[in-house]
């Protein structure tokens, strides 16, 4: 059994009009639309899958079916918990606190995706404060990073509303949109966890 079993699976968290909860296969056509519609909006933060040499490129995403497949394993796992974003009913975005580890660690990451329709107005710094207490609170994770790109003020301003601090940069950190590209690490510890 996991340590992500003392939250349950599947994890489905609400505050005033938010709710974070699995993506289901209901969703895939209100899912399907939000990315749609934000294609571009989204394609600059985007992680790709880079050429490895002897391995076959993959450039088919998987279909809505396996995702919310993996997500829920992942989930019950306890190695990634991957929420959807619903504002006043609407799905808006996405939410993931992946590669969770226990042990000596005890840490994990947080990454996001919102609705253009929907930006600037504090949604994601919210659901960012639901899933990071989540992960201290319930997890009783020490640490939490959010990577961002340096060009990306926005999400910047997303994580130092969140209480995260500027660790350092990571060059050539993750692959995204076609290239490796640079990020700054932002990190909050929990101080309940010694």
């Amino acid at each position: 059994m996991s340590e992500l079993s003392r939250g349950r699976w599947p994890v489905i968290l609400t505050s005033g009009d938010i709710t974070l909860q699995p993506l289901r296969l209901r969703d895939r056509k209100q899912w399907n639309l939000v990315r749609n519609i934000n294609r571009e909006w989204l394609a600059p933060w985007e992680a790709t899958l880079p050429n490895v040499p002897g391995e076959d490129s993959f450039t088919d995403l998987p279909t809505f079916f396996h995702m919310v497949s993996a997500h829920n394993r992942e989930g019950r796992a306890g190695r990634s918990i991957s929420l959807t974003i619903w504002f006043q009913d609407r799905l808006v975005g996405q939410i993931t606190m992946g590669g969770i580890i226990f042990g000596a660690l005890r840490g994990a990451h947080i990454g996001y995706w919102i609705d253009n329709r929907y930006a600037n107005q504090g949604i994601t710094t919210k659901v960012v404060e639901m899933l990071t207490r989540y992960g201290f609170d319930v997890l009783f994770l020490h640490r939490i990073e959010i990577n961002l790109r340096p060009e990306n003020s926005a999400s910047r301003r997303v994580a130092e509303k969140s209480g995260y601090h500027l660790e350092g940069e990571r060059p050539r950190f993750l692959h995204i949109d076609g290239q490796w590209r640079d990020h700054l690490c932002f990190v909050r510890e929990n101080p309940e966890v010694s």
